[in-house]
């Protein structure tokens, strides 16, 4: 009876693998662009000394939508700033990557139910990823595109009135959102960013909820010293756990520490610079190359100190962003020269553009896990026997300013990343 079960044990993990392996060749494209343009968007918003959080992949995903609307100079731009090639299949590429990640959080509930008895992890991942597309009723939207968002990016379509009632568009969308990651982003949309000349709101929304695969011990956290931007050390609560299953890799200034989520396809990613004052030094650095290299590392006997943090900064407006990326046309720089004619047909006193890109997260890390949120909302406008004694054990104390991922292992791509200058 135990061989039969362990034979169906090892039937069952070795097709999720195969399955794995095939998805993560489909979703390639969806997860390297995020990647890269993740690297991108860090270096754009780290320029002071604060704490950050974006969610790389709920951007991506709302200007994913929005590009199937774009043609002409402006698809163009969003392409280059995007990293999409010219010959992938983006849609398809998204919606691999979105089944991926959903199919992630089912495995884990169903490992739950077989590890409780084993003193395994208690509780699943959640990870909600919702689409939606808030319209102008009555707009003369294009049924090429409607269909292609709902098909691959499974984004309902929900007509609102924006000339009526702009104010009450807007709590409307804000209430979605807030409903979608479970009520940690609220606001999203600041009041007054739409008005009557709004057509269309792309709106991506991602909650994450996430259990260690082997929780720390609460008893074991206590004050440690760490090292606010580089500056004489405050005393912060600090999680301490040694563990053989954390990923590690020392290389060229700095060290990189993973921490495995229940089902272990999702981590963690600590990446520390050696020198305290060495964040921006390592940030100028940062490569997605880098970001994928790191997710799957070997695994080794780590004794972690990690300070507790959370971060929930307020919304930002990335189109200057954008902007500076070289995404120009699509916000109608200089105007006339948006084109969104997949979206919408052009009319002689009447086009769409992106007005605004609205994004707000959420990351709690404590002993238990992780959790997250993010949300962007692209607004349209018209105008992880005898033997000789093991090592001891790689000791990585978190005491200085580090940069951090939450990352799908088998894609590589990260759902989010940022850094902590400051946990309190």
């Amino acid at each position: 009876m135990f061989r039969m079960k362990s034979f169906l044990i090892l039937h069952v993990f070795g097709a999720l693998i195969a399955a794995m392996a095939y998805g993560a060749t489909e979703s390639d494209l969806a997860a390297t662009s995020t990647n890269q343009l993740a690297v991108d968007l860090h270096r754009q918003l780290a320029t002071g000394d604060e704490n950050l959080c974006v969610s790389p992949y709920s951007i991506e995903s709302a200007l994913a939508m929005t590009f199937a609307g774009a043609d002409g100079q402006t698809r163009t731009e969003m392409a280059r700033v995007l990293h999409f090639p010219s010959n992938g299949d983006v849609p398809a590429s998204f919606a691999s990557l979105q089944h991926s990640l959903e199919e992630m959080s089912a495995k884990t509930a169903e490992l739950v139910k077989e590890s409780k008895r084993f003193g395994g992890p208690s509780e699943p991942i959640t990870l909600n990823i919702a689409n939606r597309l808030f319209a102008q009723k009555g707009y003369d939207f294009r049924n090429a595109f409607l269909s292609l968002v709902k098909q691959d990016y499974r984004a309902a379509f929900e007509p609102l009135d924006f000339v009526a009632d702009a104010s009450g568009a807007t709590q409307h969308i804000n209430k979605w959102v807030a409903d979608q990651t479970g009520d940690r982003i609220r606001d999203l949309i600041p009041a007054g960013a739409l008005d009557e000349t709004t057509r269309l709101v792309l709106a991506n929304a991602l909650y994450l909820k996430a259990s260690w695969a082997d929780p720390f011990s609460e008893n074991a956290t206590h004050p440690e010293p760490f090292h606010f931007h580089g500056s004489a050390p405050v005393d912060v609560p600090t999680m301490r756990k040694r563990d053989e299953r954390f990923g590690y890799a020392k290389r060229e200034g700095y060290s990189a520490v993973s921490l495995p989520y229940a089902g272990n396809d999702l981590q963690f990613l600590v990446l520390l610079p050696d020198d305290v004052n060495g964040l921006r030094a390592f940030e100028s650095k940062l490569t997605s190359e880098m970001l994928a290299g790191c997710a799957r590392l070997e695994t080794r006997d780590v004794d972690l100190h990690l300070p507790k943090f959370k971060i929930e900064p307020p919304t930002v407006a990335l189109a200057e962003k954008f902007e500076a990326l070289g995404m120009k046309t699509a916000f109608d720089q200089p105007r006339g020269n948006a084109n969104f004619d997949r979206m919408a047909p052009r009319k002689p006193n009447e086009y769409l553009y992106i007005s605004q890109i609205f994004h707000k997260t959420f990351i709690a890390v404590d002993e238990k896990g992780t959790e997250a949120a993010a949300a962007t909302a692209v607004a349209m406008m018209a105008t992880s026997a005898m033997r000789s004694p093991p090592p001891p054990p790689i000791k990585v104390k978190v005491d200085r300013p580090f940069l951090y991922a939450v990352q799908h292992i088998p894609s590589g791509v990260c759902l989010f990343l940022g850094r902590v200058t400051d946990p309190r």
